[in-house]
């Protein structure tokens, strides 16, 4: 079976900023944590291109609204995916073919079964979050307007016909099922309030549109649109080949793990699996929801003017280094609060000093002791059997927190630490020091500190590898890992903290600097 990650597909109503970006690349590290175990693995992203909010966006840049999304889609999410070393394997267009035409497909069998009925509708909805909002989901402005709380928007007030989902039929199989696979929803915070809102009863969930025509029509009534939710939820499945591909939809469907944010929470933890169980489709493995970025206390949005592009900080900072960041700097699950400061102190400290300046050190005194050919370890002691040990603590770690519990935070950390151990070893025996003593011991004491030193780079390479590719790709280099161990892409995240691995005799060059210096922050 296919080890399947999906993001959520993303509205083309304006660019992406780091709120998007960041919950993709958790997820292209967790795509490229399972490659490195040798899983088979299919990792999905794509845009969400129908409903209300795209077609008055297009119209207020005077274009058809398939002009728009092509514009958004093509000139600015895919390339920024590219920017940021985004290993995905697929990228859907809710637009396309392949989706449409499985979506009617998907609403017809329900229809035929009995689970969708005809009714009417009134309410406030939330355009930007395209969801009809329950009384507790609003907050009232001064002058007595209601707005949506995620946007502080005005909310439309909407009476329409439309088709209906009878989602109320499925609380007891939901909770039944949250009961039995406590995993499903994380973490616990949004479990708890899931189960919460799902005990509190559900209603029949409107699933089409009739007062606008920019969606996939109703296959059995073309007054109507599919609800945009309705429709873009499906993309885990079309993508994958449902109706169309038996063969990879067998091997691939449902999800493993679908990464989202928690403003769309109920939308897959409870729509969806609702919708599955309607059609007698499996359920995905487990929901993760990430936290909110914030900036200024509020959460990372265009409509609150805090959108910042991924591109203001990969220039200062660099690509590697900014997917670093976010993931190590703020628990997956919970918010968190972006700050320039916050950045520069994190990589100075930890990416220039801590791991550059590692890289650095071990390369160039192989080079200046040994003519750059690793030394074989003469003898390990009580302070290399350590650095053994402490590395298969930092593997194991990494690769069950990150590879299992999604807790990139921890598995990032794991690593440092063990950063920090190989720095701390280096200061501790002093190769500089020993390098003076000419005689045989010393020679033999020396090969072993910097053989050390170097098969921990090595490790750290493979480890760090899904979080910061550009950069393992160059120290992997560096240590002369690719002639002597074959292509960093092949290596095993399992036997990252095996000892020993490097071969004595690989050619050792002190390459680029890992962390360059940086420059004067850019002025607001």
């Amino acid at each position: 079976m296919t080890y399947y990650v999906t993001t959520p597909i993303y509205y083309v109503n304006d660019a992406p900023h780091l709120g998007h970006a960041y919950t993709t690349v958790a997820a292209d590290v967790l795509a490229r944590w399972h490659r490195g175990r040798g899983e088979d693995v299919w990792f999905l992203t794509g845009t969400d291109e129908h409903g209300q909010k795209i077609l008055r966006t297009a119209e207020a840049n005077g274009v058809p609204p398939q002009v728009w999304a092509d514009r958004l889609a093509e000139g600015s999410w895919k390339p920024l995916w590219q920017h940021l070393d985004i290993s995905h394997d697929d990228f859907i267009r809710t637009t396309e073919k392949r989706h449409t035409d499985r979506v009617r497909e998907f609403y017809q069998d329900l229809y035929d079964n009995g689970h969708i009925r005809k009714g009417s509708y009134e309410g406030p909805y939330c355009v930007a979050c395209e969801e009809y909002k329950l009384p507790g989901e609003l907050i009232e402005a001064e002058d007595g307007t209601l707005l949506c709380a995620i946007h502080r928007r005005p909310v439309d007030l909407l009476k329409e016909e439309n088709y209906f989902f009878k989602l109320s039929e499925y609380g007891d199989r939901l909770l039944a099922h949250y009961e039995a696979n406590p995993g499903f929803i994380q973490p616990e915070s949004a479990r708890n309030e899931v189960v919460n809102f799902v005990r509190g009863g559900l209603q029949d969930l409107s699933i089409s549109r009739s007062t606008f025509d920019w969606g996939v029509k109703v296959p059995w009534d073309d007054d109507h649109v599919i609800y945009v939710w309705a429709d873009a939820l499906l993309n885990y499945a079309t993508a994958v080949g449902y109706n169309e591909n038996p063969e990879k939809f067998e091997s691939t469907f449902p999800a493993d793990v679908h990464l989202v944010g928690k403003d769309i929470l109920r939308f897959h933890a409870v729509i969806w699996p609702a919708m599955l169980m309607a059609n007698g489709l499996p359920l995905p493995g487990r929901i993760a929801a990430n936290g909110w970025l914030l900036v200024g206390g509020e959460k990372m949005s265009k409509s609150n003017l805090t959108g910042i592009k991924p591109q203001d900080l990969t220039s200062h900072f660099g690509v590697d280094a900014y997917r670093w960041y976010f993931l190590r700097a703020i628990a997956f699950g919970q918010d968190g609060s972006f700050s320039w400061e916050d950045f520069s102190a994190r990589y100075t400290s930890e990416l220039a000093n801590d791991y550059g300046n590692l890289a650095s050190r071990v390369t160039a005194m192989v080079g200046k002791y040994f003519g750059g050919a690793l030394p074989a370890s003469a003898a390990d002691g009580e302070a290399e059997q350590a650095v053994h040990d402490g590395l298969t603590r930092a593997a194991a770690q990494a690769d069950r927190r990150i590879g299992d519990e999604l807790d990139f935070q921890g598995g990032i950390l794991a690593v440092f630490d063990f950063v920090k151990q190989v720095n701390g070893y280096l200061t501790e025996q002093q190769p500089w020091k020993v390098a003076k003593d000419d005689s045989d011991e010393g020679r033999a004491r020396l090969a072993t500190i910097l053989y050390t030193a170097a098969d921990s780079l090595r490790a750290i390479a493979v480890l760090l590898n899904p979080v910061m590719p550009e950069t393992s790709r160059k120290l992997w280099d560096s240590l002369g890992a690719q002639a002597s161990l074959g292509a960093l892409a092949d290596q095993r995240i399992q036997d990252a903290g095996e000892w020993g691995r490097l071969p004595a005799g690989s050619t050792v060059t002190k390459g680029a600097v890992l962390f360059p210096r940086l420059e004067e922050a850019p002025a607001a």
